[in-house]
C-alpha cells in the first residue's frame, strides 16, 4: 500500500493532524452549545451576580490554547517540538541502556 517508510510516516502524522483538528471542532461545538445555556441558567435564575463570566473566560481560554495547538501557532508546543522531544528521549534511553 506505501511504497516507502517515508510514505507511511506522512500519513500517519496527516492522520494523526485530522484527529487534532476533528477533536477541537468537537470541543468548539461543545462551547457553542452549552455557554449559551450556562448564561440563559445564570440569567434566569440568579440575575443579580453574572457567574458565568466564569466559565466563559475559562473554559474560553483552554479552548484557546486548545485551538493555538491545534493550528501549530504556539511554536514551543508544535510538531517541530514534539519530533525534538521524541529524539532527546529517544537518545537519552539509548544512553541508558548502553552502560
Amino acid at each position: 500500500m506505501y511504497n516507502s517508510e517515508n510514505e507511511y510516516y506522512d500519513y500517519s502524522l496527516a492522520k494523526k493532524k485530522v484527529k487534532k483538528i476533528k477533536s477541537f471542532y468537537y470541543h468548539l461545538t461543545c462551547y457553542c452549545i452549552i455557554i449559551p445555556i450556562i448564561i440563559f441558567a445564570n440569567l434566569m435564575f440568579d440575575p443579580q451576580f453574572h457567574w458565568f463570566w466564569f466559565s466563559l473566560l475559562g473554559w474560553g481560554t483552554g479552548l484557546l490554547i486548545h485551538g493555538l495547538t491545534t493550528f501549530d501557532f504556539l511554536p514551543f508546543l508544535g510538531r517541530d517540538w514534539e519530533e525534538r522531544k521524541l529524539k532527546e528521549l529517544i537518545e537519552k534511553e539509548q544512553h541508558k541502556t548502553k552502560f
